[in-house]
């Protein structure tokens, strides 16, 4: 008796979703749009992509390659980021008349848009930085000295005199926490994490204002100039991806459209807070260390105040990078006598 082999049916494999003919397909359109772009701004007489936006994207790409280590995680992102900007050329609501060159001028910060947010997304724990007693006590010192130079410490304005004297409550909690070996409770390292927030958010807005009001490097006079303002913006697209972060880290705390103080919202205010105070070390700060800080930067202030060596904003970022640079060079030197 013979038996019968039952042939099993093979299922043939399923293809998966191909992307290759999208990705073309938008490849190709995108580079159609591209040379639609360099022809318009070869053709109109006014400037409407300024080389100063080229050295804005590439301090940004620069920081985000130190940030990563891996160059093709950058070109990914930077791609993904361009394909997305071609967004910037759909309509808006309120457009009547569609004007294809003012689309132009807001192209290239839609691309740097994206590429911050993918930036920030994927890097948060790089990206979002350490916190110190120290570093908070040069930044209460610094904001006293932007509020003193600004004049506004004269205003007759009840909101200015009020938001003035909050500043200077915090700033005083800031120095008492740098000169004392009380404990960080969470409390502490979430307020002096959100006073230190509120700080950078205030100076990178003035210094962007300022950068941003600068002649453009095609009218400049001579090289140094152009180079000079170039390397503003250079620099301010290093700093775009932390400034990004600590916008982001303040807004948190508004509720949105869809989470108006509902559980979503306070779901989303507990993890802030958390990141707000995981940021900020334990570590007390050396009192030696905090008075020569407070005579430092006082000092450099009142100076740059009373002969006005540089703009404010300037002498205080200089200080910002001085200082911590010397207190490393410091402790360099001690531990090799040791």
């Amino acid at each position: 008796m013979t038996t019968e082999k039952k042939s099993k049916k093979v299922k043939p494999k399923s293809k998966g979703f191909d992307l290759k003919p999208y990705i073309i397909s938008v490849g190709f359109l995108s580079l159609i749009l591209l040379f639609f772009i360099s022809h318009r701004m070869y053709i109109t007489e006014r400037i409407l992509i300024p080389i100063s936006i080229f050295a804005l994207i590439a301090g940004a790409v620069f920081e985000a390659k130190r940030i990563t280590e891996k160059w093709w995680i950058v070109i990914s992102t930077t791609l993904i980021s361009f394909f997305l900007s071609f967004l910037a050329f759909l309509p808006g609501k309120r457009e009547h008349n569609y004007n294809f060159e003012n689309h132009i001028e807001i192209w290239p910060y839609y691309f740097l848009f994206f590429f911050l947010i993918f930036t920030i997304s994927f890097n948060k724990d790089k990206v979002i930085p350490k916190l110190t007693e120290g570093i908070t006590l040069i930044q209460s010192i610094a904001i006293i000295y932007w509020v003193v130079d600004f004049g506004l410490i004269i205003s007759d304005s009840r909101f200015l005199i009020i938001l003035i004297s909050l500043g200077l409550l915090f700033s005083a909690f800031s120095i008492f926490h740098a000169f004392t070996h009380i404990d960080l409770t969470r409390t502490s390292r979430l307020t002096l994490s959100i006073w230190s927030t509120i700080i950078f958010v205030l100076l990178a807005t003035e210094n962007i204002i300022r950068i941003f009001h600068n002649e453009q490097i095609e009218n400049t006079e001579d090289i140094t100039s152009g180079l000079y303002i170039g390397l503003q913006y250079f620099l301010l697209g290093i700093s775009s991806v932390y400034i990004a972060q600590n916008y982001f880290m303040l807004i948190g705390f508004l509720p949105g459209k869809g989470t108006f103080f509902n559980q979503q919202y306070f779901k989303e205010l507990k993890e802030l807070k958390s990141e707000h105070i995981k940021r900020y070390s334990m570590e007390q700060t050396n009192v030696l260390y905090s008075m020569f800080c407070i005579v430092f930067t006082s000092g450099i202030f009142y100076l740059n105040f009373h002969y006005k060596v540089v703009p404010k904003h300037i002498a205080i970022w200089i200080v910002f990078v001085i200082f911590p640079f010397g207190i490393y060079i410091y402790e360099y030197l001690t531990k090799k006598k040791h």
